[in-house]
């Protein structure tokens, strides 16, 4: 089951490598479109505890990616301290991360906040529920192996 996992990881790497470079800003954020999590609202995961698409009349660019809010309450929450509402590894998905994998995007709504960071995970029709893979194993072993990983590949 692990090589099938595993397997399954580098299969969507593999396919996703083009879309990925053009998602890619110039500080690794995971963008499509120019918009940071596939347009969800960044404070509505910690606040509302659920996936909240957001509203283009409520947006900021912040490090060159454009975040989406569902309401100006939110925009200000998210002004006040960025760096706290921004998710982990430039929200590309937690799980590849912890497995060497690198960057893969995700499902806005797959989420997990762990010592009020937001980590965000893939899962679609071609690939695994990274999330509930994730919940296997012991969170903190799963963030040192991720923050490893995204500090070498963010050095690039």
């Amino acid at each position: 089951m692990k090589y099938i996992t595993k397997l399954l990881v580098i299969l969507v790497s593999t396919l996703t490598i083009i879309t990925v470079q053009a998602q890619e800003s110039s500080n690794h954020d995971n963008l499509k479109d120019g918009l940071a999590i596939k347009g969800y609202d960044p404070v509505a995961y910690f606040h509302n505890k659920i996936a909240v698409k957001g509203n283009p009349q409520f947006s900021l660019t912040y490090q060159s990616a454009k975040y989406l809010f569902s309401s100006q309450k939110n925009l200000e929450l998210f002004k006040s301290n960025p760096h706290y509402y921004k998710p982990q590894y430039g929200g590309w998905c937690a799980y590849a991360f912890a497995k060497g994998g690198g960057k893969i995007p995700i499902n806005p709504k797959r989420f997990k906040i762990l010592d009020n960071k937001l980590y965000l995970f893939y899962d679609n029709l071609l690939g695994p529920n990274t999330l509930k893979k994730w919940n296997e194993v012991d969170d903190a072993e799963q963030i040192k192996n991720a923050n490893s990983q995204w500090s070498k590949i963010s050095a690039q």
